[in-house]
C-alpha cells in the first residue's frame, strides 16, 4: 500500500504543482493547500530573505505526529507537508501543505488545522535578513516553547 502521509525538509526550490499533485488521488473530491511564502516587509523593515533552520529528526517526527492528529480529526485521503530550509528568497515558497479528502470541508479544515499546528509544535526556526542590514531570529506567536514575557 502507498504511504498516504508525505514529509519532507529540503534545502532545494519547494514544487507547488508537485505537491498538489501528490496529493491528489483518483478518489478524492478536493485538494487544498496552504503556501507560505516570503514577504519583503515585517513591522515596516525591509526583507531581503529569510533562513530556516530546523532540528531535522524531531522535526520529522512532529511532521508526522502531525500527519496522525489531522487523520484523527478529519477523512482526509493524503497529506503533503514540504518545508524549505535555508536561505528562501522574497516571494519563494518556504511551507507547502497539500492535503486531499472526499469533500472540500475535511480538506480546507485539515489544512488549515496544519499550518497552524506546524508553527506552533515542529522545531523549525525562522531568521530574518534586512535590506538596512541586521538579521533576526523570530519567534512563532504559535509556538509551544515561546519565550515568555515578549
Amino acid at each position: 500500500m502507498e504511504d498516504l502521509d508525505e514529509v519532507l525538509l529540503t534545502h532545494e526550490a519547494l514544487d507547488v504543482n508537485s505537491a498538489f499533485i501528490k496529493a491528489t488521488l483518483p478518489s478524492t473530491g478536493a485538494t487544498s493547500l496552504f503556501v507560505g511564502t516570503t514577504r519583503d516587509n515585517f513591522e515596516g523593515k525591509k526583507v531581503v530573505k529569510l533562513e530556516y533552520e530546523a532540528y531535522e529528526p524531531m522535526a520529522v517526527k512532529e511532521l508526522k505526529r502531525l500527519c496522525e492528529e489531522m487523520r484523527g480529526k478529519w477523512e482526509v485521503s493524503k497529506i503533503v507537508i514540504h518545508h524549505r530550509l535555508g536561505e528562501v528568497e522574497i516571494t519563494q515558497p518556504s511551507v507547502v501543505i497539500a492535503v486531499s479528502a472526499p469533500h472540500r470541508r475535511e480538506s480546507l479544515e485539515a489544512v488549515n488545522f496544519g499550518i497552524e499546528r506546524l508553527k506552533e509544535k515542529v522545531p523549525i526556526w525562522k531568521k530574518e535578513k534586512y535590506e538596512e542590514g541586521g538579521e533576526v531570529w523570530k519567534e512563532n506567536k504559535e509556538c509551544c516553547w515561546r519565550s515568555k514575557g515578549k
